[in-house]
């Protein structure tokens, strides 16, 4: 159950960080729930390190930080797919 709702929770993340980016995204739902997955990761590792919980752990400083880097992770894949288009 706990990979599961972290899937579920990924995939919120990224859907949250998709609509605080403004612009529009060519990100499909597979694309959006990477990104929103790795932002999890990422947000977890923080809180862990701070020490506001565990890994696995939900919490409020993890998921503020999953949000966070999961929009610079959808800035970087626009500006990544961008680049690419323009060359082509």
């Amino acid at each position: 159950m706990g990979i599961i709702g972290f899937i579920v929770f990924g995939l919120f993340v990224g859907v949250v960080a998709r609509l605080i980016k403004p612009g529009k995204q060519n990100l499909g739902l597979l694309g959006t729930l990477v990104l929103g997955v790795i932002g999890s990761l990422i947000g977890g590792v923080v809180a862990t390190l701070i020490g506001s919980g565990d890994f696995g752990e939900l919490n409020i400083i993890g998921g503020i930080v999953a949000i966070i880097a999961a929009v610079l992770l959808v800035g970087v894949v626009e500006a990544f797919m961008g680049k690419n288009k323009s060359t082509v």
